[in-house]
């Protein structure tokens, strides 16, 4: 591969530009600009993995046709010959232009070409005397002129807003990029190869709900003209997914958008995907079983073992998740900072959140206070895989009551890193717990709580034909991919995030 190249000086982009309009104009005027009608056989990598190899004499006696195309990423020109490197999805292969082997006008053509034209070249492989695999070429072909430079290659790009807004650039220039998205692609494969091999069926649920509901979020809100209604953008797929498992497929999921009117941070975008299944006659310990194996199993599918290294911790998704209700959870992560009497206390939980300025609703009990203080104290603690059980009813408008203690759900979160990235419970599928609890939200939301949920009648009259027992759960497939990536924001895993408009 070609090394050792001197810096060149900068140069003023807008003349570059110009420079390059006027070899497509010329381009133009000798035929057809932007051809066709190449027929690729070979991919870089798989040239490199079934040649690799091969010494000089081999590859010689073997005289191995190809045909590569590609973006040109490197180039040398040397008098009679010029190396090129090309790219491609895959990854680089290098070619080698002489005047013996294409002719002296085509290769002067070549040495007119920039760097990031699309290429074509059709040739045989041999080994440089630097032990380089590389293509020899016979002919070559500019298929895509380039009209705007590539960032100046020993620098890349570097700024990290012109890489979430201008992808395309960031995934040519940098390969850890593209690592990060083709893992992505591995990671949702297995989990859906993970689903279906037991027996899960995939389906499509609407994006556009006249209801919002399945989560406590803020909707994006549309009108659909023909029918004079307003919409809402899904804040997530749960109340339609157990209408199917009502109907009787009881075993579904689905991989999808969600959209939440909120803000934007490391670890939120307003547009987001997760993946939610559910399965009849299961309750959520068995969840909690098969989340740890479908962890244990994509990560090693991706990374090839189950110890992962995220942001300077080792996480272990091998060993058993550790499981705790939330104040256990408390009292654990903050050693002797809150007796049982005063984890269990309504006013001094509300003086607590007061005091340290942590947002809670006025109307929350004993619950929903708990829940405050184990975000503002504990969430962030969690580094090690650890599923948070048995959340308070207030909290949790969908989760099936535990059957021993009164207000409490069956229900589980899972946190790594110290942020949540999955959610699951036993359904509640008693239709008139489930109103009650409805019309609870509805207060809520009366009382100033903009995230509460809405009453929805179609779903209780879903249920008043039968939910049979059910499981259910979701994970922030962003979230996971982050972490088997080892990506320290949410705006690295997603090829196009939202972003505020450009100046």
């Amino acid at each position: 591969m070609m090394t050792n190249e001197q810096v060149p000086p900068p140069q003023d982009e807008n003349q570059l530009i110009a420079e390059r309009r006027d070899k497509l104009k010329k381009l133009r005027e000798d035929g057809i600009a932007f051809p066709n009608d190449f027929d690729r056989t070979h991919m870089a990598d798989d040239l490199h993995v079934a040649h690799d190899d091969k010494d000089k004499e081999t590859l010689e006696s073997e005289k191995i046709e190809v045909a590569v195309a590609g973006r040109m990423m490197l180039k040398r020109v040397m008098g009679k010959a010029s190396f090129a490197t090309i790219q491609d999805m895959s990854g680089r292969i290098q070619l080698y232009i002489s005047n013996d082997h294409v002719g002296l006008e085509t290769h002067d053509a070549f040495k007119h070409w920039d760097m990031g034209d699309i290429i074509a070249a059709r040739g045989t492989l041999f080994r440089t005397k630097t032990g380089e695999l590389t293509v020899q070429v016979a002919e070559i072909r500019l298929l895509t002129k380039s009209l705007r430079p590539l960032p100046e290659k020993f620098h890349g790009l570097t700024d990290q807003e012109q890489k979430y807004r201008q992808r395309y650039l960031d995934l040519i220039t940098n390969e850890e990029t593209r690592k990060t998205f083709l893992a992505r692609s591995k990671i949702i494969q297995t989990i859906r190869n993970f689903l279906v091999e037991r027996g899960y069926l995939e389906v499509e649920t609407p994006m556009m709900h006249p209801i919002p509901g399945g989560a406590s979020a803020k909707p994006f809100t549309t009108h659909h003209n023909a029918l004079d209604m307003d919409l809402f953008l899904r804040i997530a797929p749960e109340l339609y997914l157990k209408r199917l498992v009502v109907g009787g497929f009881e075993k579904v999921f689905e991989i999808n958008r969600n959209f939440r009117n909120e803000g934007l941070s490391i670890r939120h975008n307003p547009e987001f995907t997760m993946i939610e299944f559910y399965e009849a006659y299961r309750d959520y310990r068995y969840l909690m079983d098969l989340t740890e194996q479908m962890f244990r199993e994509t990560a090693k599918a991706v990374l090839g073992h189950a110890v992962v290294e995220y942001q300077g911790h080792t996480i272990n998704l091998a060993q058993p998740f550790d499981r705790l209700t939330v104040t256990q959870a408390i009292q654990k992560y903050n050693p002797g900072r809150f007796t049982d009497d005063e984890i269990n206390n309504r006013v001094f939980l509300k003086a607590q959140l007061e005091k340290m300025g942590t947002d809670h609703h006025l109307i929350d009990g004993v619950g929903g206070l708990q829940l405050s203080l184990f975000e503002e104290t504990t969430e962030q603690l969690l580094i090690q895989p650890t599923f948070i059980i048995d959340y308070p009813a207030e909290v949790s408008p969908l989760a099936r009551s535990n059957d021993a203690t009164p207000g409490i759900t069956e229900r589980f979160e899972l946190f790594v890193v110290g942020r949540e990235i999955a959610n699951g419970f036993s359904e509640l599928n008693d239709p008139e717990d489930q109103a009650e609890r409805f019309m609870a939200q509805v207060r809520q939301k009366e009382a100033g709580d903009a995230e509460a949920m809405h009453y929805d009648a179609d779903y209780i009259r879903a249920l008043e034909y039968g939910l049979p027992p059910t499981a259910g759960e979701g994970i922030g497939i962003d979230r996971l991919v982050m972490l088997l990536t080892d990506s320290p924001s949410i705006r690295d895993v997603i090829l196009f995030p939202q972003m505020r408009r450009e100046d």
